[in-house]
C-alpha cells in the first residue's frame, strides 16, 4: 500500500466514493489489460474526443464524508417548517404502515431495481403493479388501468391527447373542454401541453358549456377543487351526443364511497395515489394513474402489466403493451412516457393490500365524518360552506370572522389553508386528522364550543346519486394479509422474485445504471421533508429552496448551461420542456415557423416522441453501425430545412456508448443553419468531470437523475 501524505489521511474516512464503486485497484488493472489501456487517465484519452475536452476542474464544493453529509442535510430539513396542511389540491398528509416503510420506501431489495422491462428478472414488481392495476379498474369502475403515470395532471394532459387519438379518422374536433373546478394544477399542465400540439382549450363551467364548437373531449374533477361532489351524468351524456370523450380526474380515496366514474358514463379517468400511504415530499414523485373503457386500451400511454404463461405453461406476467413502444413507433408513438414511478406505484398498491376494502372504506368514512363535524361547526358559527354534498374538502366564505384574520390565526397555530382568488378558504381532512384536528380548525375561526354535540348530529354517507353500491378491491390478494406478519412474508416473496442489487449487477444498459447509496435515502423519510406540502408559504420551505439553489448551481457548472430547472419530473418530461425552450427561443426572435427537428436514427425512442409532442416535424438524421451520426447526410438534411430548422436532439455519448468525434463539428453545422441543439444527457456521467455539453456547442440538456445523480430509477429528470 503507497503511503498517504498527511492531507490524504486527514480527509474524512466515510467518503461515498470509495463505496461507490465495486472494483478495487487490482480488478481496475485487470479490465485496463483487456481493453488494452495502460491506465485510467490513457482510457479517457482514447475515448473522449480531445476537441471537447473541458480545461481545468469543475467548481464545485470538496467532497463530505457520509455523515457530513447527513448532518448538513438535517440543518436543511430543520430550516424547513411543518405546519399541518390542510391544503388540499391533489395532496395530502397520509399514514405509511410502518410494514411498507421499512420493507419497501426503505428496502434496497424493492428501490434499487431497474424499470420492470425485462419481465423475467422482475415478476414480484409485476405482481404489485398488477395490483395496482386491479385497484384502479375496481374502484373507478372501468375496464383497464396502467401501471402508472408521472402525477395526476401530467395524466390528465395525457388524456386529452388520447382522447383525441381515439376519434374517427373523419373528425375534425380540436377543442377540449375543462371544467374551471379542476386543480390549478392540472389546468396549467393541459394548457400548456395543448398549445404546441394546436388545440384549443375552453375553461368553464362544464354546466353552461354548450358544445358550440366542435369538442372532442372533457375533463371534470370528482370531487371538485372546491370539494363539491357533483352529479356528471347529464352533462357527460350531452357530451357523448356531441361526439366527445369524458374524462374524470377522481380521488382515489373518495371512489371508496362515492359511485365510481365507469358508472356515470366517464370513458377515462385519471388521478393520483398518493394519499394511499405516499407522504406528500413537497410535490412528488408519486405514482398517478389513468384507466379507461376496453375500447380505448391499445391508445394507453404508460405500461401495462398482463398475465401470459412462462415455457412451463405455468402463469407469469409481462408487460403487455405499450411500454417503450416509443422504439418501434418513433415520432408516432402515443406518449413520450418511458418510465413511471414504479416504487411509489408498488408502495400505494401494498397500502391497498394492506388495508383491504374494509380499510379503506373505514379510512375513508373517518375522512368523510370529520369533514361533515367541521361542516357543520363552521355553520354553527355563521359560515357559509358547499351546498353540495363533500368528502374531504370544504370552501368557507362570508362568517363572523375576515380571511385576514382566520390565516393570521391559522398561521400562528402552525396551519395551512388554501385560500382561492375570490377570497374562501379551502380546507381538506385526511388520514392523519382527528377530531382535535376539528376542534383546533373552529377554535381558528373563532369557535368556542364544544365538537361533543356535532358528533352524532353529523350524519356521513350520500344519496343513492352519489353513493358507490359496487364491491371494490375482491380479489383476494386484497383480503389476505391482515396482520403485519402476514404482509411481511408477501411483500419478501415478490422481493425474492426481483433482480436487484442486493443480488448483483443489473444486465441492462439504456438506462446506467448506478448505485443508490443509503446515505442518499435516509433523508427521503424524515418529515421535515416528506411532510411539506407543495403549495406551502415560502417562509416554510427555506430549506428546501437552499437545497434547490445548491443543486440548480452544481448541474449549471457540472453541465456548462446558464441555469438549471428542477420541475421536470422524468427524462421524457425533461426533453419535452427542453424542446418548448427551443420552441419558445424561436418565437422570441419572430422565427415561430421553425419546426423541423432532426433525429439520428440511433436515438432513444423517446426522442421523436418528444418532438411530435413539442409539435415539430421529425426528419431522421441516417446513422453507421456504430451508432454514430452521419455528418454528410445531417448536412444535407440541415441544407435542405435551412428555413425551418428548429433543432437536432442528440444523444451524447450515444445510445451506442460512442462518443462522438464529429459532435463540435455537429453542433455547428445546426447553428449555422439557424437550429439549436438538443443534448439528451441520459449519458451524463460518461461526461462529468471531463466535458460540459454547454462548452461544445449544445444549447439545451436534460439529466436522468436517477442515472447520474442516484435516485430510485424511475423517478426523475
Amino acid at each position: 500500500m503507497a503511503a498517504l501524505s498527511n492531507i490524504a489521511i486527514l480527509a474524512p474516512t466515510d467518503q461515498f466514493v470509495h463505496r461507490h464503486l465495486g472494483p478495487r485497484p487490482d480488478d481496475v488493472l485487470k479490465m485496463l489489460e483487456v481493453i488494452g489501456a495502460g491506465s485510467l487517465d490513457e482510457l479517457v484519452d482514447q475515448a473522449i474526443p480531445e476537441v471537447i475536452r473541458m480545461d481545468g476542474d469543475l467548481s464545485l464544493p470538496s467532497p463530505r464524508g457520509e455523515t457530513e453529509t447527513l448532518e448538513e442535510l438535517r440543518m436543511l430539513a430543520m430550516r424547513n417548517k411543518t405546519y399541518r396542511s390542510h391544503i388540499g389540491m391533489g395532496y395530502y398528509d397520509t399514514i405509511t404502515p410502518g410494514v411498507i416503510q421499512r420493507n419497501i420506501l426503505e428496502n434496497p431489495g424493492w428501490y434499487t431495481q431497474y424499470t420492470p422491462y425485462q419481465a423475467e428478472i422482475a415478476q414480484g414488481r409485476l405482481e404489485a403493479l398488477l395490483n395496482f392495476q386491479t385497484m384502479i379498474t375496481e374502484l373507478t369502475g372501468m375496464d383497464i388501468a396502467n401501471a402508472s403515470m408521472l402525477d395526476e395532471s401530467t395524466a390528465a394532459a395525457e388524456a386529452m391527447t388520447m382522447a383525441q387519438r381515439l376519434l374517427p379518422r373523419s373528425s375534425n374536433a380540436n377543442v377540449f373542454f375543462v371544467s374551471e373546478k379542476c386543480f390549478p394544477q392540472t389546468i396549467a399542465v393541459v394548457r400548456t401541453r395543448a398549445e404546441p400540439l394546436g388545440i384549443k382549450v375552453i375553461i368553464g363551467d362544464h354546466a353552461a358549456y354548450g358544445f358550440s364548437e366542435e369538442t372532442f373531449g372533457v375533463l371534470v374533477q370528482y370531487p371538485t377543487a372546491e370539494g363539491d361532489v357533483l352529479a356528471y351524468d347529464a352533462f357527460f351524456e350531452k357530451a357523448h351526443d356531441h361526439g366527445a370523450f369524458c374524462i374524470a380526474a377522481a380521488d382515489l380515496l373518495g371512489l371508496a364511497l362515492l359511485r365510481p366514474p365507469g358508472e356515470f358514463g366517464a370513458d377515462i379517468v385519471v388521478g393520483n395515489t398518493q394519499r394511499f400511504g405516499v407522504p406528500m415530499g413537497f410535490g412528488g414523485p408519486h405514482a398517478a394513474y389513468m384507466a379507461c373503457k376496453e375500447d380505448g386500451k391499445r391508445q394507453l400511454p404508460g405500461r401495462l402489466v398482463g398475465v401470459s404463461v412462462d415455457q412451463a405453461g405455468k402463469p407469469a406476467l409481462r408487460l403487455a403493451l405499450q411500454t417503450r413502444e416509443q422504439h418501434i413507433r418513433r415520432e408516432r408513438a402515443t406518449s413520450n412516457i418511458c418510465t413511471a414511478q414504479v416504487l411509489l406505484a408498488v408502495m400505494a398498491s401494498m397500502y391497498a393490500v394492506y388495508h383491504g376494502p374494509e380499510g379503506l372504506t373505514r379510512i375513508a368514512q373517518r375522512v368523510h365524518l370529520l369533514t361533515e363535524i367541521l361542516k357543520n361547526g363552521l355553520m354553527r358559527e355563521g359560515y357559509e360552506v358547499n351546498k353540495a354534498p363533500v368528502f374531504d374538502t370544504l370552501k368557507v366564505s362570508n362568517g363572523p370572522k375576515s380571511a385576514s384574520a382566520v390565516r393570521s390565526a391559522a398561521e400562528n397555530a402552525g396551519v395551512n389553508f388554501f385560500y382561492y382568488p375570490d377570497g374562501g378558504i379551502g380546507i381538506s381532512l385526511d388520514e392523519t386528522s382527528s377530531l382535535t384536528t376539528v376542534s383546533q380548525i373552529l377554535s381558528i375561526f373563532g369557535s368556542e364550543e364544544a365538537t361533543s354535540d356535532l358528533i352524532e348530529s353529523s350524519t356521513p354517507g350520500y344519496d343513492s346519486k352519489h353513493s358507490r353500491k359496487t364491491p371494490f378491491l375482491t380479489h383476494p390478494v386484497f383480503n389476505s394479509y391482515r396482520s403485519e406478519t402476514e404482509m411481511l412474508r408477501y411483500i419478501t416473496k415478490l422481493q425474492r422474485r426481483d433482480l436487484s442489487l442486493t443480488h448483483s449487477m443489473i444486465p441492462l444498459g439504456s438506462c446506467t445504471m448506478k448505485l443508490n447509496a443509503t446515505t442518499e435515502m435516509y433523508p427521503v423519510t424524515w418529515k421535515e421533508f416528506g411532510h411539506l406540502h407543495p403549495f406551502a408559504p415560502s417562509d416554510q420551505t427555506e430549506g428546501y429552496q437552499a437545497m434547490f439553489r445548491s443543486l440548480e448551481s452544481q448541474l449549471s457548472e457540472i453541465t456548462g448551461f446558464a441555469a438549471t430547472s428542477l420541475q421536470p419530473n422524468a427524462g421524457s418530461q425533461g426533453e419535452y420542456t427542453g424542446l418548448l425552450v427551443i420552441r419558445a427561443y424561436h418565437i422570441a426572435n419572430g422565427n415561430g415557423h421553425r419546426n423541423v427537428c432532426l433525429i439520428p436514427a440511433s436515438a432513444h425512442g423517446t426522442n421523436p416522441a418528444s418532438a411530435v409532442m413539442a409539435g415539430m416535424k421529425v426528419v431522421v438524421v441516417n446513422t453507421d453501425d456504430q451508432g454514430n451520426i452521419m455528418v454528410d447526410d445531417l448536412k444535407a438534411k440541415a441544407e435542405l430545412h435551412d428555413e425551418n430548422l428548429a433543432a437536432l436532439m442528440v444523444t451524447y455519448p450515444s445510445t451506442h456508448g460512442v462518443y462522438e468525434s464529429a459532435i463540435k463539428e455537429i453542433c455547428e453545422i445546426v447553428h449555422s443553419h439557424g437550429g439549436q441543439v438538443y443534448l439528451d444527457g441520459a449519458n451524463m456521467n460518461a461526461l462529468v468531470g471531463y466535458s460540459r455539453p454547454g462548452d461544445f456547442g449544445a444549447d439545451v440538456c436534460h439529466l436522468n437523475l436517477h442515472k447520474t445523480f442516484c435516485i430510485p430509477h424511475g423517478g426523475g429528470g
